[in-house]
C-alpha cells in the first residue's frame, strides 16, 4: 500500500507484516490523484480511526460511486482485481485509517468452525462506509496493540484476528457466486516482494531473485504479481525507479547524473528516456516545474 499512496499520506508506525494478521496505520490528506489499490489473496479492512471524508471507489474504468465516512465506518473488500480509489478530507484535516489484511488460513479455520459440515474456501462480500460496532472494537483493539507496545504482542493480534474472522465469516459471507479459492499472491508475499525491489534501485532488475524470495516459480510469480498490481514485475520495478527519481529531483540538490545513478541508471541519456516516457518531461524539466 505505500507505493500506492501520493506523498501527503503517511505511515504512522511501522507495519506488523506477520502471514496471519498485518495491520498498516495511515494518515492522510485529501488526494484527487487515483490511487491503484492492489488485489491480493487476503481480505482488506479499513477502519476510520479519526477524522472524516468523501470516499470514492470503481473497478478501473467503471463509474465513481462515493461514501461520505467519519469514525468507526469501515471498508471491506476481496476484490479479484486492483481498483481505484480518492477521497477529499474535511476541510483537508488529518484523515487517520488502520488496514488489516486476514490471512486465507484465519478465513478457512473460521469457516470450518462456522459452517460446520461444509469444506472449501470462503469469500466475504464488499463493503464501503458501513458501521458494525464489533468490527470497530476488535479492530481498535489491533490498532491500540500496535500503538502502544513498540512489540506488539503476536499472540495477542493473532487473537484478535481469529474473532475477527469469525465476525466476518458469520456476517459478511458471500453465498451469492463460485467460492472457489482466489489464485492470488498474498499480501505478506507482496509487501515483501516490493521491499526488496525498493533495497535494490540501484541494481538491475532479476525476476528469479523476486520469485525465489516469494518461493514461487518465475512464471506463477509474475502472473500472480500482475493479477494483483496491474503490472508486470518488471513494469512495477522501472514504475519504483520513477517514483524515486521524482523524489530525489524535488527534494534533493543531487545531479541528474547522480540521481540517475541511485535509481540505477549507468547511462543518463537512457535515465531521461525513460523519465520522459513516464512522466511526459525531462528530469530536468520536471525538477524546474
Amino acid at each position: 500500500m505505500p507505493e500506492y499512496l501520493p506523498g501527503a499520506a503517511h505511515q504512522a508506525v511501522r507495519p506488523r507484516l506477520d502471514a496471519d494478521v498485518q495491520i498498516q496505520l495511515y494518515r492522510h490528506h485529501s488526494t484527487t490523484q487515483d490511487l491503484i489499490i492492489p488485489a491480493v489473496a487476503e481480505p482488506l479492512l479499513v477502519l476510520v480511526i479519526s477524522g472524516g471524508a468523501r470516499v470514492e471507489e470503481r473497478a478501473v474504468g467503471q463509474a465513481w460511486t462515493a461514501n461520505v465516512v467519519t469514525a468507526d465506518d469501515f471498508f471491506l473488500t476481496m476484490s479479484p482485481e486492483p481498483y481505484e480509489m480518492r477521497w477529499r478530507t474535511e476541510q483537508d484535516a488529518v484523515f487517520e485509517v488502520v488496514h488489516v489484511y486476514l490471512s486465507q488460513r484465519l478465513l478457512g479455520l473460521a469457516a470450518r468452525e462456522v459452517l460446520v459440515g461444509q469444506a472449501g474456501a470462503v469469500r466475504l462480500r464488499d463493503v464501503s462506509g458501513a458501521r458494525d460496532a464489533q468490527v470497530s472494537q476488535l479492530m481498535r483493539c489491533l490498532y491500540q496493540e500496535v500503538i502502544k507496545h513498540r512489540e506488539a504482542s503476536s499472540l495477542y493480534l493473532q487473537s484478535i484476528g481469529q474473532a475477527l474472522a469469525v465476525h466476518l465469516v458469520r456476517h459478511y459471507r458471500d453465498d451469492s457466486g463460485d467460492l472457489k479459492q482466489a489464485n492470488a499472491l498474498p499480501a505478506y508475499k507482496l509487501h515483501g516482494t516490493i521491499e526488496h525491489m525498493r533495497a535494490g534501485l540501484d541494481r538491475d532488475f532479476s525476476l528469479s531473485s523476486l520469485a525465489m524470495a516469494a518461493g514461487m516459480s518465475d512464471f506463477h510469480f509474475s502472473r500472480l504479481f500482475r493479477r494483483a498490481t496491474g503490472l508486470s514485475p518488471s513494469q512495477y520495478f522501472i514504475q519504483m525507479r520513477m517514483n524515486a527519481a521524482r523524489l530525489l529531483l524535488l527534494e534533493s540538490t543531487l545531479s541528474i547524473v547522480d540521481i540517475a545513478l541511485e535509481v540505477g541508471y549507468g547511462s543518463p541519456s537512457h535515465f531521461s528516456q525513460v523519465f520522459r516516457r513516464h512522466t511526459g518531461v525531462t528530469p530536468r524539466e520536471y525538477r524546474r516545474k
